[in-house]
């Protein structure tokens, strides 16, 4: 592996190196894998050496020492295990995350925005960057729809699985009466694309739409009409973004959104995954769900797709969500 990292530094290095950029990208993509594979390699070595050298001394004080270092031994190997599952062809990559509320107006609404916390808290634990895209507020509370960007290494091949309806029940905090409210919202997650990835959109499949921003991002996004919509009509796919403090910008990121989702789809096609795209985009309603969050009468987050459950919903929604991120990949690499 250090070899072939080492033919990989040379070849970027040349003068030529740039002259094929599509050859390049794909150089530099390799290149960092191998890094992040030879860093994990390098950091396992070390724990491996630590606790062998624990092992040789007796006494409390050494006791704690080898049960710190193991503690801290045993994500890393739940996250070296969830990367032997990344294969993909763009796993490595970032990833484009949109949330979407369905059935159950401010219910869902405000659910929307809970995932939001939840995703942003994960990517947080991990060391990720998360970069606002668009954001609309809800009416009453919570938000119409949300798209970020999540950035770091294999932040797409963690996510995909998250795409589908999530579902929340609950004591509604919107309802005087106290009752119980089931929520659902959509989650949809493609990989952020190189630049140099050439995606075909004729003009007349496509419709793009300026108006003034109702959503973050100061004062000037909502005094002038800088929000952009681009609706595919093929595809059916619609991208906001209203985030950035003038149109060029909220033009260009939205436009970079709709590759990606028509970039994901053509994969899909061509790996005959078309069922998945599918079951990603059915009603957001009863029945279509990925994972079930129930906070009332008792609490339990149940993924559908591998029966994975996790009593501690607080801590899932806390950003927890790696058992059943783990699960989902083993569930498709075995089908």
């Amino acid at each position: 592996m250090k070899s072939r990292l080492e033919e990989v530094n040379r070849a970027a290095s040349a003068p030529d190196f740039w002259n094929d950029p599509q050859k390049a990208a794909a150089a530099l993509k390799e290149q960092r894998a191998l890094q992040v594979r030879i860093g994990d390699l390098t950091r396992l070595d070390r724990f491996i050496g630590d606790l062998d050298t624990l092992l040789e001394f007796e006494g409390e004080e050494i006791d704690a020492d080898f049960s710190k270092t193991l503690e801290e031994f045993r994500p890393f190997v739940s996250d070296i295990e969830i990367k032997a599952l990344l294969s993909g062809e763009l796993d490595l990559n970032n990833a484009i995350v949109t949330i979407h509320p369905g059935a159950g107006g401010t219910e869902s609404q405000d659910w929307a925005e809970m995932l939001y916390r939840m995703y942003t808290r994960w990517a947080e634990r991990r060391g990720y960057g998360v970069e606002l895209m668009d954001w609309q507020d809800g009416d009453t509370a919570g938000i119409k729809s949300v798209t970020f960007l999540v950035k770091g290494d294999y932040a797409y091949g963690h996510l995909k699985t998250e795409s589908g309806v999530h579902r929340l029940v609950r004591i509604s905090p919107f309802d005087a009466a106290a009752r119980r409210h089931t929520s659902f919202t959509s989650v949809y997650v493609s990989p952020e694309i190189n630049e140099d990835i050439e995606i075909e959109i004729a003009d007349k499949d496509v419709r793009v739409d300026i108006y003034r921003s109702g959503g973050k991002g100061g004062q000037n996004v909502n005094k002038v009409s800088t929000a952009v919509r681009i609706t595919h009509f093929p595809s059916g796919i619609v991208v906001t973004c209203q985030n950035e403090r003038s149109q060029l910008q909220n033009r260009e990121t939205a436009w970079k959104i709709l590759k990606s989702r028509l970039y994901q789809l053509e994969l899909e096609n061509r790996a005959k995954e078309r069922k998945v795209v599918e079951d990603s985009k059915k009603e957001i309603a009863w029945g279509s769900q990925i994972r079930s969050y129930v906070l009332h009468p008792y609490r339990l987050v149940k993924d559908h797709r591998t029966d994975t459950e996790a009593g501690n919903a607080d801590a899932v929604l806390d950003g927890l969500i790696d058992p059943f991120i783990k699960a989902a990949l083993v569930a498709r690499v075995s089908s």
